[in-house]
């Protein structure tokens, strides 16, 4: 009789090793979690589609040690300029620039601690995965796709097809994460529905080489142009080394298609400049504002484009799919560790939700604003009218596309209001904005940034779990019964107490709690009574296992 493999034992199985997938990965992995993370494709990075890794993100891959392998794997320079052009076609007249879009340009900006990044998002993906194999809690398996599961109270049990050879193995975990994506097998086996609005547009991603393409107009480097135009109103930009560029018709016509022998002749068109084309890919997609009416059931969640999907306008999608497997992430982690309770868990959707939906209306505000709206007749006439109208038009573009380009306001403004790990302190919530950003230590918000004398970030020193950020005259005797408090219930806690006046100005308090996340949990000028049992709260834990600090 053949003997049975036993099944593969982990904490966490990931299914889908996208950029939300991968960062779930990299977040337990670096707190040394164990976890397998299985991918049904036999590599990361197949689909090229986000280009932008925003600032916020950038400061997650900083905070795991990896920001310069990203900077290093820039395809077209970490200098090359972050502009972007409107013009009525690449060979036509200009219409209006933003300069540095998305924040990337380098150096050093008291609100952030790492500048924005125009990078594919495949070469995100490899890095990613080149420190998420570097980790020994966690392993990857490609080629692998999931089959089934069942869950219990005491973990899930999984069945994982190796699509090499057909063969199933089982994976026995504590918990599951479903990152696989827009079709996600894992939101339908828990019942999960996505509802919104689909097919708001539909549009096409080609990537081809064009020698010569970006000496062949008079724009100048851009990471995107923008082309308006009666024909063909649609985006082109570099991508990569080699002559390597992206073009995206907007809003093409139901029933129109564009296949790859096909699209040198539309991008010729587009461009009013002809060269020669060698089409590496087409890649049709549906812009649409879809998010699921759960994001877990149990011991399954759901991370990245599994229960959010929006139009790319504004470069947020990939972005809020790491910014979930960071939140989830360390959550799990402080659970299996044993410092963090079901109320934790539960925070992940409590939190994540209202960020996904202000994000997601933001995206469909960009998307309601394309290439077909902004064209009037007569604006590649050669005319004084002609003029005049290309001067309205890129007036109307420098303050209405301010929303998709510079957003700031979005990118680090988003807060977690209501959540029950986070302690209100009674100060008002900054208004909403997406271009201006205001920080502000108000619990809920992230943390504000400094860049301290010695030249490092203030978030170069927060620790791997909470933070205790002391300022201006703040007592050592509340600093050591903080620490008692936490390691009663084994919560890692860090205290700085950097000297830098400034810092006291920025959080408004004595005391400020910093989560792992670079959220702040708590703040006030006086340490809580231990009755109050501050850690337990931030920390989703129950009363029943609380030890008396009396």
């Amino acid at each position: 009789m053949q003997q049975q493999t036993p099944p593969v034992q982990t904490r966490v199985l990931i299914v889908g090793a996208g950029p939300a997938g991968l960062a779930l990965a990299i977040e337990l992995g670096q707190r040394k979690i164990p976890c397998l993370l299985i991918e049904r494709n036999d590599r990361v990075g197949y689909a090229p589609r986000a280009k932008t890794t925003n600032v916020r993100t950038r400061e997650h891959l900083r905070r795991w040690g990896i920001a310069e392998q990203l900077r290093a794997a820039s395809p077209l320079g970490i200098d090359y300029p972050s502009n972007v052009v409107f013009c009525t076609r690449l060979s036509g007249q200009p219409l209006a620039k933003i300069e540095n879009a998305m924040y990337c340009a380098p150096g050093k900006n008291p609100l952030y601690s790492e500048h924005a990044q125009w990078i594919p998002q495949y070469a995100v993906e490899d890095v990613l995965r080149a420190h998420a194999e570097t980790l020994p809690s966690v392993e990857l398996r490609f080629s692998a796709e999931l089959a089934s599961f069942t869950q219990g109270d005491a973990g899930v049990q999984a069945q994982v097809k190796d699509l090499r050879d057909g063969s199933f193995f089982s994976v026995q975990s504590d918990y599951l994460a479903g990152a696989d994506g827009a079709r996600s097998a894992v939101r339908s086996a828990i019942g999960a529905t996505m509802s919104g609005s689909y097919g708001l547009s539909r549009n096409y991603n080609v990537v081809f080489r064009a020698p010569g393409l970006a000496q062949a107009h008079a724009h100048g480097p851009a990471i995107m142009y923008w082309q308006i135009n009666g024909d063909v109103p649609s985006l082109i930009g570099p991508m990569d080394r080699g002559d390597t560029w992206f073009f995206m018709p907007t809003q093409m016509g139901e029933g129109q298609k564009l296949s790859a022998e096909e699209a040198p002749a539309l991008i010729r068109q587009a461009t009013g400049i002809d060269l020669p084309i060698e089409v590496l890919s087409t890649d049709e997609w549906v812009a649409s504002r879809l998010i699921a009416d759960k994001y877990s059931q149990r011991r399954v969640f759901l991370i990245g484009d599994a229960c959010h999907l929006h139009p790319p306008f504004g470069g947020y999608g990939m972005n809020m799919g790491v910014a979930d497997g960071v939140d989830l992430g360390w959550k799990l982690a402080a659970v299996l560790q044993g410092w963090g309770g079901q109320t934790l868990l539960d925070s992940y959707e409590l939190e994540r939700r209202p960020v996904h939906e202000f994000v997601m209306d933001e995206a469909v505000a960009n998307h309601a604003l394309l290439g077909k709206q902004l064209f009037q007749p007569g604006l590649e006439d050669s005319s004084e009218a002609g003029a005049q109208l290309r001067s309205q038009v890129g007036a109307r573009i420098q303050v209405a596309k301010l929303r998709e380009f510079n957003t700031l306001g979005v990118v680090l403004g988003y807060r977690y209001e209501g959540s029950p790990v986070i302690v209100p302190d009674g100060t008002p919530a900054p208004a909403p904005d997406f271009l201006n950003y205001l920080p502000s230590a108000r619990p809920g918000g992230l943390a504000p940034h400094a860049w301290l004398h010695d030249g490092s970030s203030l978030y170069d020193h927060f620790g791997p779990g909470f933070t205790l950020l002391a300022t201006g005259d703040a007592d050592a005797k509340v600093l050591a019964q903080a620490q008692r408090e936490a390691q009663a219930l084994g919560v890692p806690l860090k205290v700085i107490r950097p000297q830098e006046p400034v810092l006291q100005q920025l959080y408004q308090a004595r005391y400020t709690l910093i989560r792992p996340d670079q959220h702040v949990a708590w703040r006030a000028d006086d340490w809580p009574d231990p009755d109050d049992l501050l850690f337990a709260r931030i920390c989703g834990r129950s009363h029943a296992d609380i030890p008396s600090f009396a």
